[in-house]
């Protein structure tokens, strides 16, 4: 699963990205800082299931902290991106080609309006952030327009002279950018073109399309960025945002707490609403002053920094739950004695056998059945799993 990194120049992207993986990008104050993509891994927090059957775990994909599972998401900061960026401007048809893979956005965006439409500093409140999230939608739009639009005249005398499906014409048209047929089949339902005589469709009706399919396929959550520097004026803005999901964050405070907490001056953990100083004595007043203006002006105000919690609402848009596959349905192992080793994410509605995909092809190919670790009751291929299920899949040798 990859969440995609995206926004202007100059708003906050790869400390956003950095504050949220282990990664150290490049940060600077100017456009075009990002030019290749950088990847990360961040984590989401789910309950370890090692705590319900009373064992110690020993993972291997990912981590367990007291008790609470941290499950790796593949992350892409990607070059920023300014108007016309479909149309090649800037770095535009690189960001695009790098968001090919991307399940969900998290748009940032300089909610304290100190850059401007092509990511230039400007002084504080002069540039309305509301613009920010219409452009880059359009930019995608327009995107995906111009990709069925190349070839659109060979694909609707296909489909009426071949009698071939539009839907599926399209999605094998787009499925390199992660649109599926159903997302095709629900954006024609939604604008009520008729789907046998796409000779027929206008310019407008094709936009329509490459519109819904944007919304549908890559879902994006709007992370409120530099939220500590914003007039109120600029943050009483989120209300205006009703139909996203939208969250007020600092990704120089996270950042800078993530950092304090790898040195050991802080103790603090990744959507805390707090943190406890650890070396007061090394300190510069400086420092303390900092931390303070963190803790005043950040997490008291709005709960957290908010990145944690950008990652976390991306995994329930998508509707993604965590399941832990093992060998040994007794003793909770796989084949090296590792206990819950490993934890994946997969969407909502996925069976044991479709689990055993995810794990290695040859176990899905070769599938019998499988066991639900909790109640050692055999399940079938088609059973449907659940968040935090504990299985073990049994194949043909």
């Amino acid at each position: 699963m990859q969440l995609g990194i995206v926004g202007k120049p100059n708003v906050g992207k790869s400390t956003f990205f950095n504050a949220a993986t282990e990664a150290h990008a490049e940060i600077a104050n100017y456009p075009f800082t990002t030019i290749d993509a950088n990847r990360g891994v961040m984590y989401i927090r789910k309950p370890c299931p090692c705590k319900d059957f009373n064992v110690t775990c020993t993972p291997n994909n990912s981590e367990c902290i007291d008790g609470t599972r941290f499950v790796p998401i593949e992350a892409i900061d990607v070059a920023g991106l300014v108007p016309d960026a479909h149309k090649g401007k800037g770095l535009g048809n690189k960001f695009l080609d790098d968001l090919r893979q991307a399940h969900a956005l998290i748009h940032i965006v300089d909610a304290s309006g100190s850059t401007d439409d092509e990511g230039n500093p400007c002084e504080i409140g002069m540039y309305d952030p509301l613009k920010d999230v219409e452009f880059l939608e359009k930019e995608i739009t327009y995107w995906l327009f111009g990709i069925v639009k190349k070839s659109w005249e060979k694909i609707a005398k296909q489909c009426e002279l071949e009698d071939k499906k539009i839907e599926r014409m399209l999605a094998e048209k787009l499925t390199g950018l992660g649109v599926k047929e159903e997302h095709i089949t629900g954006a024609i339902r939604k604008i009520d073109i008729d789907r046998s005589k796409p000779s027929t469709w206008t310019d407008d009706d094709i936009l329509k399309l490459s519109d819904y399919v944007r919304k549908i396929s890559k879902p994006m959550i709007i992370a409120f960025n530099k939220c500590d520097k914003a007039p109120d004026s600029l943050m009483a803005k989120m209300d205006e945002m009703k139909d996203y999901i939208v969250i007020p964050t600092s990704a120089e405070s996270e950042l800078a707490l993530s950092n304090a907490e790898e040195k050991g001056i802080i103790e603090y953990a990744p959507g805390s609403n707090d943190f406890t100083i650890l070396k007061k004595e090394e300190l510069s007043e400086k420092q303390l002053k900092a931390l303070d203006y963190i803790k005043s002006h950040v997490l008291e105000k709005y709960g957290s920094t908010g990145i944690q919690k950008c990652i976390e609402e991306a995994v329930k848009m998508l509707d993604l739950i965590v399941v832990y596959p093992v060998e040994d349905d007794t003793h909770l192992t796989d084949k090296d004695g590792r206990i819950l080793p490993d934890a994946y994410l997969v969407s909502r509605g996925s069976t044991a056998k479709d689990m055993a995909y995810k794990v290695h092809t040859d176990l899905g190919d070769h599938f019998i059945r499988a066991i639900d670790a909790r109640t050692h009751r055999v399940i079938g291929s088609d059973h449907e799993l659940k968040d935090g299920d504990v299985i073990s899949i049994i194949a043909d040798a």
